[in-house]
């Protein structure tokens, strides 16, 4: 079920509740005005007693009893004044958590001048965190049972500003909010089949059935696309590919989307998504404990291909080719083994010392693929290294570059997002760590700096366009539950993606 959002109040439409963002300076304010008299004063009783402070992440329900007209429960939610969009998105998403509670069909969400008036936010920004906020959090996990499970959606959202002077004082102030939640609903849509993707199981999604997927979201929004089977990848030199795939069963798919929404243009974004859809980690095996979340190893593809969706909504005037190598990394009689040389699509050959540093050998193909189709600039999305979460926990993206200019718009965007990404340094010296005396390049430079050292390694097949590397491997998969996030997948940096690609370059 979708969630219709509106800007503008339910006027007489009965609604299951209303959710009022309320500050812990205005709960401190003796003469402030919320909802109504009685409902106000059940508030600040509240506030009074210590179970609601205005803090963010609380909300506490309130039965209405007929005191308000038209609504069975008024929601409290605090938020932090002059958070910008990232608070907007907190609150958003905590008032959905207690509506998911109430199993809340139908919300009007008041929010306070102050709350979309933060320095630096527009009304557009305001009404995309909000909408984001709204769907990512009431998103959970289909658990595969027999029995039939629906997951919660809220059917009607109505956003309104207390007060009627920002509601009068622009004649495109509605038109904002519209525009504001069509992106934020494309973002999210886009993000929660990210998620839905990178949660199915490691026997029901191999490469295969990801390109069938991806020929999918080409027709229904028109891209061309082309699907290179292990055949053609042999004729196309895509031994990275291959070489990380022969050990499987299931046969490797290199999956390219084209979107042309600037023709006139040459300039052309390659975005390259990770796609291993199981990695026991080959003949390097991965110990048991945890082995079951490499189901997520295709969480890059997964970003990718949501941010395609979301750019098939919203159409920005910019040329993508997306490219997903996939492959499924697998220990049997004819898989690679530690000490093969192997030649990549570009020419270079690389060491294989380590199977189980395979997303990185079909990122290589994966970027001359998208530079052979005319990429000119050039982002991998990838969960690379164990390392990046022992850099950056759980809390953000790494990111490697060879151009700061282009590593400053990913970060601009990221911020927008509200998806954190934290550059690391690429000094000449790590280079040294991936040299080989056997080929052109080793795979792994070690346990040092391996965050580092993996994306200096895609790096090199950037052909010196620039190039950013996100290592995701801390991010895209969550054992508990956080404020947007649920259990399993996460869908992150679809949303950095889609704001990338409206960046102004």
């Amino acid at each position: 079920m979708s969630t219709f959002f509106t800007y503008g109040t339910p006027g007489a439409e009965p609604i299951d509740a209303v959710v009022r963002f309320i500050s812990t300076r205005e709960l401190g304010d003796a003469s402030a005005e919320w909802l109504l008299p009685q409902i106000d004063q059940a508030i600040r009783s509240l506030f009074i007693k210590g179970l609601f402070k205005g803090e963010a992440e609380q909300a506490h329900v309130i039965q209405t009893l007929g005191l308000y007209p038209s609504a069975e429960h008024v929601i409290a939610v605090g938020y932090e004044e002059q958070s910008g969009a990232d608070g907007l998105r907190l609150a958003a998403a905590t008032a959905a958590k207690a509506l998911k509670r109430i199993k809340a069909q139908s919300v009007h969400v008041v929010l306070p001048l102050s709350a979309v008036e933060a320095e630096g936010l527009s009304q557009q920004q305001a009404a995309q965190a909000l909408t984001e906020g709204l769907k990512l959090a009431v998103h959970d996990r289909l658990p595969e049972k027999r029995e039939v499970k629906t997951r919660y959606a809220i059917g009607k959202v109505y956003f309104s500003i207390a007060g009627t002077s920002a509601q009068d004082a622009a004649s495109d102030f509605s038109e904002q909010w519209i525009a504001g939640i069509t992106r934020g609903v494309a973002c999210a849509d886009g993000v929660i089949s990210a998620r839905d993707l990178t949660n199915i199981a490691g026997n029901k999604l191999v490469p295969e059935g990801l390109a069938t997927y991806a020929e999918e979201l080409a027709r229904q929004y028109d891209f061309d696309i082309e699907i290179i089977d292990e055949w053609t990848a042999a004729e196309q030199g895509m031994g990275g590919l291959l070489g990380v795939g022969q050990g499987s069963i299931n046969p490797p798919r290199m999956i390219v989307l084209h979107y042309k929404g600037a023709p006139g243009e040459q300039a052309t974004w390659g975005l390259i998504g990770k796609g291993i859809t199981f990695d026991t980690g080959g003949i390097s095996l991965k110990r048991a404990p945890g082995m079951e979340e490499m189901i997520a190893d295709m969480g890059g593809a997964a970003a990718v291909l949501g941010a395609m969706q979301a750019i098939g909504e919203l159409k920005p005037a910019v040329n993508i080719i997306a490219v997903i190598p996939s492959a499924e990394n697998m220990p049997s009689d004819r898989a690679l083994k530690p000490g093969d040389v192997i030649t990549m699509m570009n020419g270079l050959t690389v060491e294989v010392v380590n199977t189980d540093a395979e997303g990185r050998l079909v990122l290589g193909d994966g970027l001359t693929t998208a530079i052979r189709r005319g990429a000119t600039k050039l982002v991998d999305v990838a969960t690379l290294t164990g390392a990046v979460s022992v850099a950056l926990g759980s809390q953000a993206t790494g990111a490697v570059t060879n151009h700061d200019g282009l590593m400053q718009q990913v970060r601009e965007a990221s911020e927008r997002a509200g998806e954190r990404v934290w550059q690391l340094p690429a000094y000449p010296e790590y280079k040294k760590q991936i040299r080989s005396e056997a080929a052109d390049l080793k795979n792994s430079g070690g346990r040092e700096a391996g965050t580092i050292t993996g994306g200096l390694f895609i790096g090199t097949f950037a052909e010196e366009l620039p190039w950013v590397h996100l290592d995701i491997a801390g991010v895209s998969f969550r054992e508990s539950a956080k404020a947007l996030e649920p259990k399993g997948g996460t869908g992150v940096m679809v949303r950095t993606l889609v704001e990338l690609m409206h960046a102004k370059a």
